[in-house]
Order: C-alpha cells, then structure tokens, then sequence
C-alpha cells in the first residue's frame, strides 16, 4: 500500500515550495523520521521526515521544481519489498566487481610495463617533466627522426592540451535563482521603492568595549560558556537608544504609523543561499550571555539550515555586521517593514585627536539607515550619537544609566 509524502504547512504566507534536494532515491530504504527531501521556501529551507518506515516508490517532484504547500512529493511503499530487491542488486553488484577489479588489476599491469618501456626511450630531464605533469609519454608526438621525445615536444602538448580545454569550456553558466535568492531580491528592491531611504554615519572609539572584553572574556566564558563578542553591546546599545527614540522602533502601516513597545532585534547572517535575519526576541529583558548565547544559537541554526519562522518573523530593527568580511563602509538596505537599520563595520586602529593630542584608537564607522516618511534628521542623527556615546562608555550599558 502506498502512502503520499506531502508537503507540510510551514507558514501562513507560504503558498509554495521548491524541492532543492532529494535525500532519499527511489528503491532507498528508510526508518521513521529520517529525513527524505529539502525543500526551500522564500524564507527557510527544511527537511521532511519519513511518516512511517519504508522506501521509495515513485518521486513526483524532481529537484528544482515547485510545488504547492500540500502537494504529493513522493509515494512511497513497503520496506521489505526494496529490501529484497536490494539484496539481489547487491548480488548482482557484487559479481560484477569482481569482474571489473580483475579487470582493473590486468590494466594497471600492462600500464605498468608501457610506462617502464616508456621510460626506456626517456632522457632523465622529459621523463621528470612528464612524471610532474602526470602526462603519458604515449599521447605525445614526438618530433625526432629517431622517435625520442624532448622537452619542447613535452611542452607543446601541454600548450595544446591546455588551450583545448579552455575553449571547451562554457563561458557562461545559467543557474536558476532560489526562492531566498529571489525573495530577497524583491524584498529589497521594494524597500528602495517604498521608503524614503536616507542613511547617517558616525565613528564610534571602541577602545573601552576592547579593554572590557580583555579583561572579562574568561570569567564570561566560564560563567556562560560562550565568547564575548562586540555584538551583544551593540544589542544593549541599540534597545537604549531606541528606547530615547521610539520612532526608529516604529512602522508605517497603511495610513498609520504604529509605535512597537517591544524590542526584538533582527541580527543579520550570511549564508551559502543567502541573507537571513533571525530576530532576538525581547532583547530587551537579555543579559549580555543571554544574547551572546542566543546570536550563537541562531547563526548556527542559520547555516545549518534549521531556523523556524518563528526564528525569522517580528523584529522591529536590524543590526548588520559587515565587519566580519572586512567592510569598512556600507549603506545598508532597511528590512521592511522596519524604519531602521544599523551597518557596524571593520575595526581598524587610526590616528584621532583627543584633547588636542593625536593618539591610535581602535575605531570603527557605523551607519544607520532610516525611512525618513517616519524619522526626521535629528531623530536620526540623535539615535546614532546615543549608540556612540553608549559603547564610548560602556559603564552606561552595564548599570543602565
């Protein structure tokens, strides 16, 4: 008896889904919930498990292709039965290695004899140069009367070979976007053209935060497990200063402008298929190792492949770090419905002035980009100069005052 392999329910908004990748092939055996295919949705990627144990009838969604949320992704039958037809494969596969590692075997051998009968007729220089390339001296073309081979023959048909290969080579290569890809694509072209898009910037010493982290990393690291890193005081930083500014935290919504009375911080992550933002909810009620503890989690989570829609939905503001690829100035894009995002970059050691005297500092720019329909200049500017101020002195974020 067959039973339908579906495609679950994964979100309100999700209509469809892409099959990226089948984990199981027809006749594949398989227990109860070992996952069987990857699917992709505009927003996640997730695996489907086995409802019950058993194997591969028939696949009706090849990969690449989109199906419906509720869709027929495969049949799949009885276990016992593939188990069998295993069985007499493997019997059958088995006979034929045999035959094919004899034949391997008698190969090697007679390549063993022409390579010595080879390097007979091989002065020492062309047979080490044909020995570094793994050529065979009986693919080349020699240009001696006497039939011996030398270096510039050797050389030629490296040439030749190379230029051969090159130009069979495609120039182009075609490959159909992603539903994250694509999503995100969209999504951010929207935000050009629905916001009023302005972006503010301002240099921030990051000298205190280094010598907190400097002397703190062990005991915070024993006490929570986890590294401290510069992204939780940016967290702190960012819920204070909207806090000073509601409007930053706030969206516009038909003809209204909604005020957000939560703080649930959307951390950008890179991934292979592309930008996510999984949100830390209610950043505002986290110590520093709660959102250290939880930006591991969910980076982890992230390109693993495993967030949640719940992971991925509700922030109110954005934090992006191009730091870690070594940016040292961006513009960043707002993720709508959001009014704000904050870029964090590179830190580097430059030559300020502070009191009247040219020191080093640790420095690093930061760039917040805003709807400006819904936040004003000096909003703006203000919510920038309080974050600076705030990791400038890092006293404030700790005590909170």
């Amino acid at each position: 008896m067959s039973i339908e392999l579906i495609v679950p329910t994964l979100g309100e908004s999700i209509t469809e889904a892409t099959v990226s990748k089948w984990l199981k092939k027809v006749g594949d055996s398989f227990e109860v919930d070992e996952p069987l295919v990857e699917i992709e949705t505009d927003k996640i990627t997730v695996e489907i498990p086995a409802p019950s144990a058993g194997s591969i009838s028939e696949i009706k969604v090849k990969e690449g292709a989109d199906v419906n949320i509720g869709g027929v992704l495969a049949l799949l039958g009885d276990s016992q039965k593939s188990n069998n037809i295993s069985k007499k494969n493997s019997k059958i596969e088995n006979n034929s290695e045999v035959k094919e590692e004899h034949k391997k075997l008698k190969n090697k051998a007679d390549n063993i004899i022409s390579y010595k009968n080879e390097n007979n007729k091989l002065s020492p220089s062309v047979k080490k140069l044909i020995e570094e390339n793994h050529l065979s001296a009986n693919q080349i073309l020699p240009t001696r009367s006497d039939g011996r081979l030398t270096k510039e023959d050797v050389m030629n048909f490296m040439k030749t070979s190379s230029s051969s290969l090159q130009s069979s080579k495609e120039r182009e290569e075609i490959v159909k976007m992603s539903k994250i890809r694509k999503t995100i694509a969209t999504r951010l072209k929207e935000s050009q053209n629905t916001a009023a898009i302005l972006t503010t910037f301002n240099e921030v010493d990051m000298s205190e935060i280094t010598k907190v982290r400097e002397s703190k990393k062990e005991d915070f690291l024993e006490r929570y497990n986890v590294k401290l890193g510069i992204m939780s005081f940016f967290v702190k930083a960012v819920v204070q200063s909207l806090q000073e500014f509601p409007a930053v935290n706030a969206e516009i919504r038909d003809e209204n402008i909604i005020y957000k009375n939560h703080f649930d911080i959307g951390i950008a992550v890179g991934t292979e298929k592309g930008l996510v933002v999984p949100v830390l909810k209610n950043a505002d009620t986290m110590s520093f190792g709660d959102i250290e503890q939880n930006i591991v989690e969910l980076s982890t989570k992230a390109k693993d492949g495993s967030l949640t829609m719940e992971d991925l939905t509700g922030g109110t503001f954005t934090i992006s770090n191009g730091g870690i690829y070594g940016s040292m100035l961006s513009t960043p894009i707002i993720n709508r419905p959001q009014s704000g995002i904050l870029g964090i970059h590179n830190i580097q050691k430059r030559a300020v002035v502070i009191d009247d005297e040219i020191v080093i500092r640790p420095m690093m720019y930061l760039a917040f980009s805003y709807d400006h329909r819904i936040i004003d200049g000096k909003e703006s500017v203000g919510f920038l100069v309080s974050i600076k101020q705030l990791l400038e002195n890092p006293s404030k974020l700790i005590l909170g005052v």
